[in-house]
């Protein structure tokens, strides 16, 4: 933004320009709503090589959907600017001012926000290094990629027995490496024998890479157990510093009865309790894949466009039955 443009106004700023928030825009703008998209460029996924179980995007490449998005919403008028927005304020009057890291502002009638979350990943060396390589953490998204690879779960918490069963559709080599995880029960042990999981015990302190490719994991008493696959269970951790500041605090998301992480809670269409802020995509669901976030950022989009026309409506009204000044 210029600094001569520091206070557009728009019927909406959509803070985040991922799939959420590309296709709530786009969906604005077909709408005939002047929208504004505020894009930090931190996409969650940019360190995957492709995007899957999005039908008819089957492998495209994520920067690929994004720059086809962002080419479609500006086609119908929208507008997207680089950069991260700081705060988030209501005004008296009415509506919202976002401040930019360059100090730039924007002023929007409604907010939909889809800055997505942040994957706190387990303290191991090597894992940030290998996240979205060597180190998965779902399988819908990149077990074929991996199938009948030697695949291992690194254990960090109550979910890990699940996740090492579920991984099991995908290889039958599969290795729980319990490292942080708690004592396992009987049952689970049996459950984990009968589908010829190996269970591994001790700490993993490294992980092992052959070129840029994982081959193993170190264990802390040395042991070396090669693997070309490893399951983390990231934390999930939605980005929500700037709906802190409206009013809107976290929650915790359980999933099988166990904490995953924290999102922002919101009705079906994404609206939360602060009256004209709406929330899309991982933000709002640690779960949601891209297809889905997509779809939410539609639905958030179509409440939010109704809720404008209702407002407009009211004031079409009212302004009907303004008494006319008498003609002097």
């Amino acid at each position: 933004m210029t600094a001569q443009s520091k206070e557009r106004r728009y019927d909406v700023v959509v803070v985040g320009g991922g799939a959420a928030g590309l296709s709530g825009a786009l969906t604005l703008a077909r709408a005939r709503r002047s929208v504004l998209v505020i894009d930090a460029g931190r996409p969650r996924n940019a360190p995957a090589g492709h995007v899957h179980g999005y039908l008819a995007r089957e492998g495209m490449a994520p920067a690929e959907l994004l720059a086809t998005g962002r080419a479609e919403v500006t086609g119908y008028g929208g507008e997207i600017e680089a950069g991260a927005v700081v705060a988030a304020e209501r005004l008296e009057a009415g509506g919202f001012r976002v401040v930019l890291d360059d100090g730039s502002a924007a002023v929007a009638d409604r907010l939909l926000v889809t800055t997505g979350l942040v994957d706190e990943l387990p303290e191991v060396p090597g894992v940030a290094e290998q996240w979205g390589r060597g180190v998965l953490h779902c399988p819908y998204c990149h077990g074929w990629e991996v199938r009948d690879q030697a695949i291992g779960i690194l254990g960090t918490g109550p979910l890990a027995v699940h996740q090492a069963l579920l991984w099991r559709q995908w290889s039958k080599d599969v290795t729980l490496f319990l490292h942080t995880a708690p004592e396992r029960g009987d049952d689970e042990y049996e459950q984990l024998a009968a589908r010829d999981i190996a269970v591994v015990d001790g700490e993993v302190t490294a992980l092992e890479v052959t070129g840029d490719r994982l081959s193993g994991v170190t264990l802390a008493d040395g042991r070396v157990i090669p693997c070309q696959a490893l399951a983390v269970a990231p934390r999930f951790t939605a980005r929500a510093d700037i709906l802190t500041g409206l009013g809107l605090e976290p929650a915790e998301q359980e999933w099988n009865g166990h904490v995953i992480g924290s999102y922002i809670a919101a009705d079906p269409t994404g609206a939360t309790e602060v009256p004209g802020v709406w929330v899309a995509g991982n933000v709002a669901n640690l779960t949601e894949q891209v297809i889905g976030a997509a779809a939410a950022g539609v639905r958030a989009a179509a409440a939010i466009n109704a809720d404008l026309m209702a407002e407009e409506t009211r004031r079409a009204v009212a302004a009907r039955h303004v008494p006319s000044l008498p003609q002097a």
